[in-house]
């Protein structure tokens, strides 16, 4: 109940590589945008000390990570991603979904997502309500699908059927409704 009634949280998955050259792929439904100059993302984790967080322990080690959007081709595949598997398991070998790679990024992404982003940790904070940590991080490069892209630069996530995630397993496909203008007080 606690993880739906907060509403449609976005459905990323988060590629990772380990330096020793393991690829991790998760789903994620923490990403948020944080800010647009410097281009911020946050991502919260679950606590790192009751379970071994390999997604989390990769991006410290690296320093990079990519974010890809969920499309609804992949949705049984990202989801299995939450599976908890050993360090030296890549996810890419166990799901059907492919790494790729650009512009020799360390991070997967992941191939043929309609948006995929590439960053680097910038800083953390712990939440001690719940020990959860709240991790920064800059968008490097960004890769999004040109017939997603409207003329004046709004990314129509509905064309590329971007899913959203209600709890923690419940997969919902948007659609856009309407876009109003930015809105200025009244005279």
């Amino acid at each position: 109940m606690m993880n739906s009634c907060s509403g449609f949280k976005s459905a990323n998955l988060i590629g990772t590589k380990s330096n020793d050259g393991v690829a991790n792929v998760a789903v994620f439904s923490s990403v948020t945008h944080l800010g647009s100059n410097p281009p911020l993302l946050g991502i919260v984790f679950r606590p790192v000390s009751d379970v071994p967080r390999n997604t989390y322990e990769n991006i410290k080690e690296t320093g990079q990570f990519t974010v890809n959007h969920i499309h609804l081709d992949i949705i049984e595949q990202a989801h299995h991603t939450s599976a908890k598997y050993d360090k030296g398991i890549s996810e890419f070998d166990i799901t059907k979904l492919k790494e790729e790679y650009k512009n020799d990024w360390h991070a997967p992404f992941v191939k043929g997502a309609p948006i995929q982003m590439a960053l680097t940790y910038c800083e953390e904070y712990l939440i001690k309500s719940n020990n959860t940590i709240q991790l920064i991080a800059e968008i490097k490069d960004l890769y999004i699908k040109d017939d997603i892209v409207e003329e004046d630069g709004f990314v129509n996530l509905a064309k590329a059927n971007v899913v959203a995630i209600n709890g923690l397993d419940g997969y919902a496909l948007p659609s856009l409704k309407q876009r109003i203008e930015y809105q200025r007080p009244k005279k």
